[in-house]
């Protein structure tokens, strides 16, 4: 068997879940059959990378996504299968099977229409990244769910989707990456929470991810407004969806700031080391989002044996066991301030109970490694590809 894997992302271009769900299951497919990576953006080792046209410098990045995607699904003729990621390479893996006559699986890691502020991102572009999911999820041979809350999504939003065709594979996580590290406290340059100049005798939050609606970030600055005088919060947060949203972070941590101490906002991109520090080093992860179909980084933090505080939406309660690994929060859209203050209220529980933290870190580190192994979740998959090849 050859898989053709379409994605955006690929090491070393890796932004998000979706990427980092392509890497760990490439390495482990690689293991079980052929695989030939087919992903967008610079050249790189291992994979096949794609560009857009050049006529298109400058266009809506909805039309640049489409035009590499055409050269994607041409390159796939060898393939006894194609497997796409997101609707960037949906619309590659639709054509290919077309073109090539070969099976289709897609893995859903969201919905376009369960997103509705990537308009702010892409404008019309979400008109048309959402007629790519659409047609691609319809015409799939099989479509992949990261979780049972995301099959429900799949199949209440593409209600005409055979739901025999729709399976569960979660995400993963690689507990020999992801593990409790200790505090490095030597030199600067060797620990980024010395040389951000956070205080370990005070006990540390943290957050991890992107900036954009999704991810809740507002509501976790509104939160720590309440947080106990002592907490520190590190908030991980970069590339920002739009100049917008990014100057309305700024102006909440900078609000924040001139009302608490121990404030540290790290902008840039670091390296899987340094925040596998600061998750390890935290009492409590906090993952605020308002739309998640799993969340790959509550499993990180569990994985470092950090309790977590989440948003109780989409997938994370299949992660996250409320009472054993974290406390799940009620997220209300309509509701913003209760759920702030709901979110404030589980993290300064954790923190008044360090034993309680503890004992939520280590059965959530248990949980990653008896229950979300990318090897099974490559076998699962592997499984996907012969029903749809026989």
């Amino acid at each position: 068997m050859r898989v053709a894997m379409m994605t955006r992302e690929y090491p070393p271009e890796v932004y998000g879940g979706a990427g980092v769900h392509v890497t760990e299951l490439v390495a482990q497919l690689r293991k079980l059959c052929q695989v030939d990576v087919h992903c967008q953006g610079a050249p790189r080792p291992g994979a096949f990378a794609y560009q857009p046209d050049a006529q298109l410098r400058g266009a809506n990045p909805a039309l640049s996504t489409l035009s590499t995607d055409l050269v994607m699904a041409s390159a796939a003729a060898e393939a006894t299968v194609v497997h796409s990621h997101t609707w960037y390479a949906g619309m590659a893996g639709h054509l290919a099977s077309l073109l090539h006559g070969v099976p289709h699986v897609l893995t859903a890691h969201s919905l376009e229409p369960l997103r509705p502020w990537k308009a702010e991102q892409l404008g019309g572009g979400y008109r048309i990244s959402s007629w790519v999911e659409q047609t691609a999820v319809n015409a799939a041979d099989a479509v992949i769910a990261v979780s049972s809350g995301m099959r429900e999504d799949v199949l209440r939003v593409y209600p005409t989707v055979d739901p025999n065709r729709v399976h569960v594979v979660r995400n993963g996580i690689d507990t020999d990456v992801w593990y409790p590290a200790d505090a490095l406290e030597s030199s600067p340059g060797e620990s980024v929470l010395t040389d951000i100049g956070v205080d370990r005798s005070r006990p540390i939050v943290a957050f991890v991810g992107r900036i954009t609606r999704q991810k809740g970030v507002a509501h976790l600055l509104g939160a720590a407004h309440d947080f106990d005088p002592d907490v520190q919060l590190v908030l991980c947060a970069g590339a920002p969806d739009t100049p917008e949203i990014a100057a309305e972070v700024s102006a909440g941590v900078a609000e924040l700031s001139d009302s608490r101490t121990g404030v540290f906002w790290v902008r840039e991109m670091l390296p899987i080391g340094k925040i596998r520090e600061i998750l390890s080093a935290a009492k409590v992860f906090v993952c605020p989002s308002v739309y998640e179909p799993l969340g790959i980084v509550n499993l990180e933090a569990m994985a470092c044996g950090t309790a977590v505080v989440a948003s109780d939406v989409g997938g994370i309660p299949e992660v996250v066991d409320d009472g054993v690994t974290g406390s799940l929060v009620h997220y209300d859209a309509d509701d913003g301030a209760g759920y702030q203050a709901r979110i404030a209220k589980a993290v300064n529980a954790l923190i008044a109970d360090p034993e309680r933290a503890e004992r939520y870190g280590r059965a959530g580190r248990q949980r990653c490694i008896t229950e979300f192994s990318w090897a099974q979740i490559a076998q699962q998959t592997l499984e996907i590809y012969q029903k749809v090849c026989a």
